[in-house]
């Protein structure tokens, strides 16, 4: 294919002189679980491009969210009362938010390595998981991050693009377990500092700046970690805020040490194995069949 005789977006292929063929790439279709991957819609990733953060309310249904939050709660209240190949935001009912279906389309657009994916194999690596749990009060004001468009090599927290196509590089996914009220506690972020060129003035949280969202529990929220954003203080007294933070990178790229057990590894289909494979690029295509 050549710049010429194409419309679509120009990526160079890994180590040889050609281009990406960006409409025939070998993304997966289907997640560890054989779900068919829900690709973002062309508003979805304007919105994600032009903001740095996207909302999807209530993506989960009741039932998942039931049985989620009962495991964040026991995972923190009683984490003893579990085993420890299980004490992780990636055990249990839990682990199938690692490649939801959404999950997969986003990253495949967004993240994807072209060269090191296939139908079993994923472009992209989960980078580390948390689980927050917050009562009223609780959660500091403290701005970070943004100008993602203008970091160094190798700083993970950076945004790319060109026409028709956009890199998000180390990309935050937030499931909200509970309900959110708009100003009550949600992830502060600035809209558009993943692509600003000057320091964003927000020291103060109650800048205009700074903007947040509402949903109902199930929620899913993706933002650059190139955006500028801030905890809130939680404000809710009827009800804590449980949610699951979750990174995912480049396969060629490491910001965070953390792993996940290796029993726990073990266990796993073999496909959603591919989300902690090692991180360098030469031949890591993992055949997960």
């Amino acid at each position: 294919m050549t710049p010429e005789s194409s419309s679509q977006p120009l990526l160079f292929s890994q180590s040889r002189l050609e281009y990406v063929d960006v409409e025939n790439m070998d993304l997966p279709r289907t997640n560890a679980d054989g779900v068919d991957v829900i690709d973002p819609t062309p508003e979805q990733k304007y919105l994600f491009d032009t903001q740095g953060w996207l909302l999807i309310p209530g993506l989960l249904d009741e039932s998942d969210v039931r049985q989620m939050r009962a495991y964040c709660e026991q995972l923190h209240s009683d984490p003893e009362s579990l085993p420890e190949s299980q004490r992780s935001p990636v055990a249990g009912p839990l682990e199938k938010l690692a490649d939801h279906p959404f999950i997969v389309g986003f990253m495949n657009e967004f993240l994807a390595n072209p060269d090191l994916t296939s139908q079993d194999c994923y472009g992209f690596r989960m980078e580390s998981t948390s689980l927050c749990v917050r009562s009223e009060g609780e959660g500091s004001f403290g701005p970070h991050n943004g100008n993602g468009l203008w970091r160094m090599p190798g700083d993970s927290h950076h945004y790319r693009c060109a026409p028709g196509k956009a890199r998000s590089g180390l990309t935050c996914v937030v499931w909200e377990l509970s309900e959110v009220e708009h100003g009550g506690g949600g992830t502060l972020l600035v809209n558009g500092s993943h692509k600003g060129a000057f320091l964003p003035p927000v020291q103060d949280p109650e800048s205009p700046l700074w903007t947040t969202y509402s949903c109902p529990a199930g929620s899913l929220l993706i933002f650059c970690e190139g955006t500028t954003h801030s905890t809130a203080p939680w404000a809710s007294a009827q009800r804590d805020r449980i949610a699951i933070f979750t990174r995912y990178n480049y396969v060629n790229s490491k910001w965070h040490k953390w792993q996940p057990h290796p029993d726990l590894l073990a266990a796993m289909p073999a496909k959603r194995q591919t989300l902690f494979r090692p991180v360098h690029v030469e031949g890591n295509l993992v055949d997960a069949v």
